[in-house]
């Protein structure tokens, strides 16, 4: 045990953080519009399976890797693996892949800002997303402010900053869910929207609807990159690492679920295209709530709910990447969060003057720095994350099963049991490997 590095509070404070940094856009933002265009209840039926045949256990075994090493990604593999093998370059990739995740997330909160300050200020009658993403001086203060917030935060210690402050996002957050969700079902639509939303359509589910809802139920866990390795860092062995796990999981499906009940039946109602996209949290939600009695407050509080989702991620992700440099450089929390969040903003120009100067299409008609950026993370860097920790944890040619077992059962909950083996040490990689190369094989390059 690293009896120098810094420790969380509580265990409140870690399943908040570790849930902080699942529960972000991917649930509010990106879940409902990819439940929308890939078919409704089918996509969320699928979605969950993933969640708890692959996620569950990926996170299980990243947890493992942190807390048993005391390191951040890029120095976890240096602790467990053994002499001359090269496991430790995935800690490397990972790291890449929490900068990459940010390069546009941090913009991604910045419009979740923008339309905030909007609806608090009553202009919101002419916002348009598309008015939004090519105004050039929107998105570089907003992206601006985000970074500076984030890394702000990350200057203070970890219990007085991160901690302190996750914990407040995240209960104001489910909160606000809950009254939002309570207004949604409310309204004369609801019923049409739940159906659409909740009743799986047998007939839409196909290779391509199985291969998003993998990647978005590693999207929004924020496996395979490190980012809950780096919160197992931070714990001690007095809880068992798949109970925690299954907090942070059902937080984070409740958020996502959550986020379909504010949302289906506002668009039902209002005759909203549920397939818009990207923009369905933007142009969508802003036309229902410039069209109903008290719009104005309710988008307000709608926009807040996404900020503080937007906010307890890219927090998290910040600190892993602080976490990274400092071990690699030896800077102080203050010096480090200079230096990250400088490289993270002008990253993050790329995105934010994608759709107005550094025009950039890597793919089909229409993609941009966005979709760049996601295709690296999304479709690369996380599912192969979760395999190449399931082989590390499992095969004696890694860590090994015996020792990442008595690592995830150390400590009082729930255990992993002999009969899971084989879900971890094959169902998992293949399953992986198998999705993410049929994903590759189908991904619509041009």
């Amino acid at each position: 045990m690293n009896e120098n590095r810094e420790r969380l509070g509580s265990r409140l404070g870690f399943i908040m953080l570790s849930a902080g940094c699942a529960i972000g856009c991917g649930n509010v933002w990106k879940f409902p519009w990819m439940t929308g265009q890939f078919g409704g209840g089918g996509f969320v039926l699928v979605y969950i399976l993933c969640l708890v045949l692959l996620g569950l256990p990926s996170m299980i075994m990243e947890f493992a890797i942190g807390r048993a090493s005391q390191a951040s990604p890029v120095r976890m593999y240096h602790k467990l693996e053994k002499s001359g093998q090269k496991w430790h370059l995935h800690g490397y990739f990972a790291l890449l892949g929490n900068i990459a995740l940010m390069a546009f997330y941090t913009v991604v909160t910045g419009w979740m800002m923008y339309y905030f300050v909007q609806f608090l200020l009553g202009q919101s009658a002419e916002l348009t997303f598309f008015s939004m993403i090519t105004n050039p001086g929107v998105n570089v203060a907003y992206l601006l402010v985000a970074v500076v917030l984030g890394f702000g935060v990350l200057c203070f210690d970890l219990q007085g900053g991160l901690e302190r402050v996750t914990k407040y996002l995240m209960v104001g957050l489910l909160l606000l869910m809950l009254v939002l969700a309570y207004h949604s079902a409310t309204l004369k639509g609801a019923k049409e929207g739940l159906a659409f939303y909740l009743v799986p359509d047998f007939s839409k589910i196909n290779g391509k609807v199985v291969v998003a809802a993998m990647n978005q139920a590693f999207f929004t866990l924020s496996i395979g990159i490190g980012s809950m390795a780096i919160f197992g860092s931070y714990i001690g062995k007095e809880r068992t690492l798949m109970g925690e796990s299954v907090h942070v999981i059902v937080l984070d499906t409740f958020v996502a679920l959550m986020a379909g009940f504010i949302i289906f039946p506002a668009c039902s109602t209002y005759g909203i295209e549920v397939s818009a996209g990207p923009s369905l949290l933007f142009d969508t939600m802003a036309t229902v709530f410039n069209s109903m009695a008290g719009g104005r407050v309710w988008g307000t509080l709608f926009f807040l709910f996404m900020v503080f989702a937007a906010f307890s991620t890219e927090l998290a992700v910040f600190e892993n990447i602080l976490a990274c440099v400092r071990e690699l450089t030896g800077l102080s929390r203050p010096k480090g969060c200079l230096v990250c969040g400088a490289g993270v903003f002008l990253l993050g120009l790329t995105t934010a003057l994608g759709y107005s100067l550094f025009h950039f299409q890597p793919f089909a008609d229409g993609s941009a720095w966005l979709d760049f950026w996601d295709f690296i993370v999304s479709t690369n860097l996380l599912p192969l994350g979760a395999f190449i920790f399931s082989i590390f944890c499992c095969y004696k040619i890694g860590w090994g099963w015996d020792a990442f077992l008595a690592e995830a059962n150390a400590g009082k909950g729930l255990k992993v049991k002999a009969w899971m083996r084989p879900i971890f040490q094959y169902f998992v990689p293949v399953c992986v490997a198998a999705l993410y190369i049929y994903g590759l094989v189908t991904f619509k390059w041009k």
